[in-house]
């Protein structure tokens, strides 16, 4: 299939451009034209086939669900469904109410919140297809083995202390009231919430646990067509930028540096990437050329994990449920996570 792909690219730039095989802007433009053409493919086929999925989902099944478990047990359950449910943060609200509500404890609601930003489907789709196998596996672990660890981390210290009202009167008398609110406020603001669900493309799905395929289509169709139109600029500002350092910057710069793995340059990657939030389909080809550049994976993937994941619109979001303590805790946390998951990647790879 990649091929196809490659021999496009390679006919536009050497055949209708004319340039050299060795010239450096024909290799920019190689870089850009194939993976802009890759990512949008791919890109496209996830979002829809996860739609299909996600219209099925069911919030108030899954709170059910973890209520009744032990913490162990729930800490699994809950990172699990962290990493096959990508909620956006306009959702995290109504989804944190909505779990403690459930008077779900606090870990466990914690546990799919961590989660969730560390295992990136987009990043799961093109970077695997970059790295193999073996990498999908340990990122997933990764992200999941940090939502259990923190999840059981906030339990023992009792972070329950550290909601605000709102948060602590969801979760000692399951008042879903707050959630309603928060659901009808999302709402309001172009993200309808469906079925625990936040839907991008804004389109009503009937409040059952069984809907039918036809309207899985549709929920899938319209969420594809939404967000294409949301990220496709900043995919190709992202290609752009790949393509530039796969051209220009020298393979010795990226090595000399930082391509030795110094244990310094994980925890350097994760702070340079907070301030640099923005989505994955533009990150990950940034991060692919880095990798091919020398960058080891470890620390190229928690650069990309910074950028994504760390979103400050989302903490500004959770300080209306979160006292600044646990906020801050939390961030500690995800900073922490990320540095370790990139000295095992670059052990493991």
């Amino acid at each position: 299939m990649f091929e196809v792909f490659t021999k496009l690219a390679d006919w536009i730039t050497y055949d209708v451009a004319g340039l050299a095989v060795d010239n450096r802007w024909a290799q920019v433009l190689h870089f850009f034209v194939e993976d802009t053409i890759k990512i949008y493919v791919l890109v496209t086929v996830m979002i829809f086939f996860i739609g299909i999925f996600r219209a099925g989902v069911n919030s108030d099944l899954i709170r059910s669900y973890l209520s009744g478990k032990k913490r162990l047990a729930g800490y699994i359950l809950a990172s699990g469904f962290g990493a096959v449910t990508p909620f956006c943060s306009c959702s995290s609200i109504p989804l944190f109410l909505g779990f403690t509500s459930a008077r779900i404890p606090l870990g466990i609601t914690m546990a799919f919140l961590i989660t969730s930003p560390m295992i990136n489907e987009v990043a799961i789709i093109l970077m695997g297809g970059l790295l193999g196998w073996r990498f999908l596996i340990l990122y997933v672990l990764l992200g999941m083995g940090a939502g259990i660890l923190g999840g059981a981390f906030l339990d023992r210290i009792g972070a329950e202390q550290y909601l605000m009202p709102i948060g602590q009167k969801a979760l000692k008398r399951g008042d879903t009231a707050g959630d309603a609110a928060q659901v009808a406020e999302a709402a309001e603001a172009g993200k309808a919430v469906v079925s625990g669900v936040a839907s991008d493309a804004g389109k009503a799905i009937p409040r059952r646990i069984r809907i039918s395929f036809r309207e899985r289509l549709d929920f899938a169709f319209g969420e594809t067509i939404v967000i294409l139109k949301r990220i496709w600029f900043w995919i190709l500002v992202g290609v752009g930028a790949g393509a530039v350092i796969h051209g220009f910057v020298p393979e010795e710069f990226i090595s000399d540096n930082l391509g030795a793995g110094q244990w310094w340059s994980v925890p350097a990657a994760v702070l340079l990437g907070i301030p640099l939030y923005g989505g994955a389909s533009a990150t990950v080809p940034v991060v692919s050329s880095l990798i091919v550049k020398g960058l080891p994976v470890g620390t190229a993937t928690v650069f990309m994990m910074s950028v994504v994941a760390v979103s400050f619109p989302e903490f500004i979001m959770l300080k209306q449920v979160m006292k600044g303590r646990l906020l801050v805790i939390f961030f500690a946390m995800l900073l922490v996570f990320f540095t370790l998951a990139g000295w095992i990647l670059n052990l493991a790879l």
